[in-house]
């Protein structure tokens, strides 16, 4: 079959099943992973050497470790190192132990053990990252912490491939020790040399003005230090993990990753299909319970490890948890590993393939896994241990409430600490609750629409509850308690938008601040600046506005049910609006 051929037939699997499987709610990495297992020897055979695909496919990992490094300016790098290197060691080092002595329980030799525990105990960079990148995690505390893990782990790979040939018999000692050497050399050349020349390059590039020509350079530059990471017998993905962290803080990272990002779209499907064409699914139907017992034990090892390191290291369980299934599976540096294991004759042919499969089938099950953690066993054990809400003791001199201590409400409580106004917090999430409490701040976890909770924080002496709740139903639920209960506690309340407004102006509540108001009308009004609009012109534009806001606020409320009449007024003011600053133009002229 020609390359062609199978170029069309890639990617007709991939528009069929990638599809199919997302709208099932799988996600787009089992589609492409049933895909390759659809076009490999085991399936319709379209493919027949599987591992130069895989070979070729690893371009997409080094093109996705490339755009996070664009992501990763040095100064946040720096931020991350205790993460890097503390959570990092901690997993690296101590799955390997543990799986090295089942290895060698398991009848392995030592050194075959050994490599075996080393091997598993890396993950895939490609799988972790592109799910939690689909699940929009990547900023959490398990998807920080995830992240920190994987570039430890491409560091270990330095002292691994040197170990190797140690544990094949120590011959030509200093030789590997002069390859570690070249590979700390080349580290050092790439950061450097990348310092000092990679801008001045891409700006000369730039100058042509030719797009195509900016677009094959970064592409050259990614390519080009992989290649050199490779010759010197390191990763590639960390030479180009290397480099995006130094363009991070250039002027051209956002054409570059606008350039890179459909090749390391299309590259990483394709290396996910190369994966599930590389599974032997005919030992798996000849030992089916031996793998499937060897994947669910690496995978239930390795998520214990991460639990108890994440614990242990101040992760709440919603976090040590994420953090051991995301985490869980091997990756895709075992493939090399235990292939150059199986030449340097450390590990035998048939205990080489065995860990691969099992490496693949942990890596075609972590999806699932997480899906049913997040859509069935998180939600169960939320409710099966519900924690109780923290026994508030009230202060005497206690005079404000705040309902809600999210972004909105802790700005309230930092201006009341600077004028030393006493307040009682209550935050509704035991995870923001938890994450404040670390910076200090004294907030108690409880339902601030719970009428007895109302009461240990002091309501009915309080000279003001101001109502920062986010969610807008939890927020009328408590203003309504409040109205009902504590009538003449005034109630100052965040609104996320009109309707939330109208609602609160339903209960009698008529000091409220919409979120986006102020802030949207101070950018209008330096974008007015920008574009040559006199400044007290302009701040009387910003101020005139938000008082015929406000005013349309207060007419549409008796109608606000009333969609026709909604849109209508809304007409109205717009006119009226309009009107206002033609009269006031032709009034200078």
């Amino acid at each position: 079959m020609t390359l062609t051929t199978q170029i069309a037939a890639f990617l007709a699997a991939a528009v069929v099943m990638v599809p199919l499987f997302r709208r099932g709610g799988l996600g787009a990495i089992l589609g492409y992973l049933a895909a390759g297992m659809l076009l490999g020897p085991f399936g319709l055979k379209v493919v027949a050497n599987v591992d130069a695909v895989l070979h070729f496919a690893e371009l997409g990992v080094v093109l996705l470790l490339f755009v996070i490094g664009l992501e990763l300016q040095p100064s946040r790098l720096w931020v991350l190192r205790r993460s890097v290197f503390g959570l990092g060691s901690l997993q690296v080092g101590g799955t390997a132990l543990v799986l090295t002595a089942a290895g060698w329980a398991l009848g392995l030799t030592p050194a075959a053990a050994a490599i075996a525990g080393l091997g598993l105990a890396l993950s895939s960079t490609a799988f972790v990252l592109q799910m939690l990148a689909e699940k929009n995690q990547l900023t959490t505390r398990h998807g920080r912490e995830a992240f920190a893990i994987l570039l430890f782990q491409d560091l270990a790979v330095i002292p691994v491939l040197v170990l190797l040939p140690l544990l094949g018999g120590g011959k030509q000692l200093a030789v590997h020790w002069g390859a570690l050497a070249i590979g700390v050399g080349s580290v050092v050349a790439v950061v450097v040399g990348g310092h000092y020349l990679l801008r001045p390059a891409l700006r000369l590039v730039a100058k042509s003005g030719s797009n195509e020509a900016f677009t094959a350079a970064a592409l050259l530059l990614v390519l080009g230090t992989a290649l050199l990471m490779e010759h010197a017998g390191l990763s590639m993905s960390l030479g180009a993990f290397l480099a995006g962290v130094l363009l991070a803080d250039s002027e051209y990272r956002h054409e570059l990753e606008a350039d890179i990002e459909p090749f390391k779209g299309l590259l990483l499907g394709l290396f996910f299909i190369a994966v599930g064409m590389s599974a032997n699914l005919g030992l798996l139907a000849a030992h089916p319970l031996l793998l499937l017992g060897l994947t669910l034990a690496l995978m239930a090892a390795k998520f214990a490890l991460l639990y108890v390191i994440g614990r242990a290291t101040g992760a709440n369980d919603h976090s040590a948890r994420h953090l051991g299934v995301a985490l869980a599976q091997g990756g895709e540096f075992a493939f090399v590993l235990f292939n150059l294991a199986t030449q340097q004759g450390v590990m035998g042919g048939e205990h080489a393939d065995l860990l691969v499969l099992v490496v693949t089938l942990s890596m075609a099950a972590t999806p699932l896994i997480a899906l049913v953690h997040e859509r069935w066993v998180a939600p169960v054990l939320a409710r099966k241990a519900p924690r109780e809400f923290d026994q508030i003791t009230p202060h005497e001199t206690s005079r404000v409430i705040i309902a809600g201590f999210g972004r909105f409400g802790q700005i309230v409580a930092r201006m009341l600490r600077m004028k030393k106004i006493r307040f009682t917090a209550l935050e509704v999430s035991p995870d923001q609750v938890d994450f404040v409490r670390r910076f200090g701040n004294k907030v108690f976890y409880g339902d601030a629409s719970r009428l007895d909770l109302l009461r240990a924080a002091g309501a009915d002496k309080a000279e003001l509850f101001v109502l920062a709740i986010d969610d807008v139903e939890a927020s009328i639920k408590t203003a309504q308690m409040v109205r009902e209960h504590f009538p003449a506690l005034p109630i100052y309340a965040r609104a996320r938008n009109r309707f939330h407004a109208y609602r609160l102006m339903d209960l009698g509540i008529n000091v409220m601040q919409r979120e986006t108001l102020l802030s949207s009308v101070a950018l209008g009004r330096q974008s007015l600046e920008a574009l040559g609009v006199d400044s007290n012109e302009a701040e009387k534009t910003a101020a005139t506005f938000v008082l015929q806001d406000e005013m349309l606020l207060e007419r549409q409320h008796a109608t606000w049910h009333d969609e026709t009449q909604l849109i209508q007024t809304t007409r109205d003011a717009m006119k009226e609006l309009e009107s206002l600053f033609e009269s006031d133009d032709g009034s200078k002229h």
